[in-house]
């Protein structure tokens, strides 16, 4: 018998992760097998809410060990370990190739949609919400079907995020990242760093969940550490 996905659910939050919906495998996904000769029959996508996380996170001790990509390691030992609690198999969106399509997989389990920002909205999370990882079982859980839903931003009609951000980082259709990296690093230590991205900010979609100061600034430390890497390459 299939374990209850309430159970599953209560152990992904006792880890420290946020349950983020799931589907059931259909056979043109070609995903690997949980184990041989076990196909996935069930996809559970895990990641972060709000700053709900946050503290799990932020006492680790991959956030406190001073090595690199401190966010990835710790959510890749948390998938690691749920995994080998369900006897699954676990995928993370940057532990490619083969890069496995998330943003495709997440409008499968929730009622994602594509904002102006070229981000998913939620609607209820708004913009603040991402994504750690899969966890496939090899068990058809019995899951609730997708609550359907239209996109929050159809009746937006000012579309304040596109407005939001001071140097137009956000074009419709298009990001320009060195924009937003070239004026994070001529604001105060005490703006946008302290309170995170003004085209997000600027979305009346989930302001409840919007990040802590503390989660901004190492979220935006993160990208500008990204872009110097990418141009270096």
């Amino acid at each position: 018998m299939n374990r209850p996905l309430a159970s599953v659910i209560e152990a992904i939050e006792v880890a420290g992760l946020a349950y983020r919906g799931g589907f059931h495998a259909l056979a043109t996904d070609t995903l690997p097998d949980v184990r041989a000769g076990e196909a996935t029959q069930t996809v559970l996508l895990v990641g972060m809410v709000g700053s709900a996380q946050w503290p799990a996170f932020a006492t680790s001790r991959e956030a406190t060990d001073g090595a690199p990509h401190p966010l990835d390691r710790w959510g890749h030992r948390l998938l690691c370990e749920l995994a080998e609690a369900f006897a699954a198999r676990a995928l993370e969106p940057s532990a490619g190739p083969p890069w496995w399509p998330f943003q495709r997989w997440a409008q499968r389990a929730e009622p994602l949609h594509t904002s102006p920002l070229g981000l998913l909205i939620h609607p209820d999370y708004g913009l603040w919400h991402s994504y750690r990882g899969a966890v496939l079982l090899a068990e058809r859980l019995d899951l609730p079907a997708r609550a359907p839903g239209a996109s929050p931003c159809t009746s937006c009609v000012s579309k304040p995020c596109l407005h939001g951000c001071p140097v137009s980082a956000f074009e419709p259709g298009t990001y320009y990242p060195d924009r937003c990296a070239s004026h994070l690093r001529s604001a105060p230590l005490g703006g946008y760093r302290q309170t995170g991205c003004s085209a997000r900010l600027a979305c009346p979609i989930g302001r409840d969940y919007a990040q802590t100061p503390d989660q901004a600034q190492f979220h935006l430390a993160a990208f500008l550490r990204s872009r110097d890497e990418e141009n270096r390459g």
